[in-house]
């Protein structure tokens, strides 16, 4: 049976953030997930946790300037500094939030480099971050996303992702398998979970409907065909419910959760 992690950032858009916790905990939610914590102290959202009985599973680390345009910093010459402190800064919080991995964000190409320079800045970066993620007992994610919703993303296949997995060589780095991201850039999901799950590199998977990251039961994918084939696979781990509700109405986001039932 797959552990449902709902995404604060995107469901309940109905509710200030901080009473997405109570909402999601309401309709069964044990654990979740959302982007960026750091508009608030850690301390406040621990107690969010506590007060719902929810679990923290995932989060991203400071992708520099956002507003800006910046989508993360690892891939980037140049931004080693940068890049260590915002990982240092997520530490922080995953230590405050009991939270076991955080997802680093490759950024966008650079305009100037070559690509081997662009490629050995991104291994050596993510190896300084397993390795000091690990002294937290924590995770480090790379995610490969498609490249329609985030033009210029460095990383958006998966074979790539399993590649830097083998030149960085720490067991605590993994990849996040987003089937809506994975589906857009590449498809033939079935054959890449056979291919990814049994090696345990897949740290965490996300799921929505595509094309337009909806209810996972909107739109071309067969998820109980999938959330099926996960748990064949001896899948344990989390399952991200990274979408934008289309159906809210008069009962919000929970209005939309019937597909969820349907594997409890």
């Amino acid at each position: 049976m797959p552990q449902f992690a709902a995404n604060l950032s995107l469901l309940y858009p109905e509710h200030d953030f901080l009473d997405r916790f109570a909402a999601a905990a309401q309709d069964g939610f044990k654990a979740v997930e959302y982007l960026f914590p750091y508009a608030h102290a850690p301390q406040e959202l621990a107690a969010q946790l506590q007060a719902h009985g929810l679990q923290q599973v995932l989060f991203n680390a400071p992708p520099g300037d956002w507003d800006a345009g910046e989508r993360g910093l690892a891939c980037i010459p140049g931004r080693e500094a940068d890049f260590r402190q915002s990982v240092m800064q997520a530490l922080v919080y995953a230590d405050v939030l009991a939270c076991p991995r955080i997802h680093v964000m490759a950024g966008l190409l650079p305009e100037t480099g070559t690509l081997q320079e662009i490629y050995r800045t991104y291994v050596s970066n993510l190896r300084w971050a397993a390795q000091t993620a690990a002294r937290h007992g924590v995770q480090v994610l790379i995610e490969p996303i498609n490249p329609r919703d985030m033009p210029g993303y460095y990383l958006h296949r998966q074979d790539v992702a399993h590649q830097v997995l083998v030149d960085v060589d720490e067991p605590n780095l993994k990849v996040q398998m987003d089937l809506y991201h994975c589906q857009i850039v590449e498809g033939d999901l079935a054959t890449k979970l056979q291919l990814y799950l049994p090696t345990g590199q897949v740290g965490h998977i996300q799921i929505a409907g595509v094309p337009q990251r909806h209810e996972p039961d909107l739109g071309e994918l067969n998820y109980p065909y999938l959330l099926a084939l996960i748990d064949a696979l001896g899948y344990t781990g989390w399952v991200g419910c990274e979408y934008r509700p289309q159906r809210p109405g008069p009962g919000g986001t929970s209005a939309g959760l019937g597909w969820m039932a349907q594997h409890a």
